[in-house]
């Protein structure tokens, strides 16, 4: 498999988190490299076909901040080639009309859609509604670290094997 670049946006430390989480089960047969997005670049994307992009959401439908100072610069990026997962984090609990919005928001702000892979089931999250749930669907991974911690270490694994295949 080409090498992974993880780029991610983390206020309090929890996207970051689970960046790392996501690095580690890659495993070590496979080249996994994180970024803060808010020391990253184009530049740094430029170097990897497999990309895999992560936030946090904040308020209704915002991203984090990193991501929102970042996303506009995707219009001078060539997605020709590139593999695209995303992931988000929310609480379903205290935001359950705005679950993982944030996520839904990074996926409709990327101008090439077809580079997308890693969709997830809405199944087992108790939410009203999502932007980043279309047609049934997730568009990338969803943790909610506040109410069902004890389900990222499975969801991220199941996650990581899935999109292994995809990015292949």
């Amino acid at each position: 498999m080409k090498p992974v670049g993880i780029f991610y946006g983390s206020t309090y430390g929890m996207t970051e988190k689970v960046a790392g989480q996501i690095k580690e089960a890659f495993g070590k047969s496979a080249e996994v490299d994180v970024y803060n997005l808010k020391n990253s670049t184009l530049e740094d994307m430029k170097k990897y076909d497999n990309l895999i992009f992560g936030t946090s959401a904040w308020g209704i439908g915002e991203m984090q901040d990193d991501w929102e100072r970042f996303i506009d610069q995707f219009e001078n990026f060539d997605f020709t080639g590139k593999k695209v997962a995303l992931f988000g984090l929310g609480d379903q609990k205290e935001y359950p009309e705005s679950f993982v919005d944030g996520l839904g928001t990074l996926y409709c702000r990327l101008p090439d859609k077809s580079v997308i892979v890693g969709e997830w089931p809405v199944e087992g999250y108790d939410y009203y509604f999502s932007l980043a749930d279309i047609d049934g669907r997730f568009v990338g991974l969803v943790i909610d670290e506040h109410n069902q911690k004890n389900l990222t270490p499975q969801r991220i694994k199941k996650w990581v094997d899935q999109i292994k295949k995809e990015f292949n």
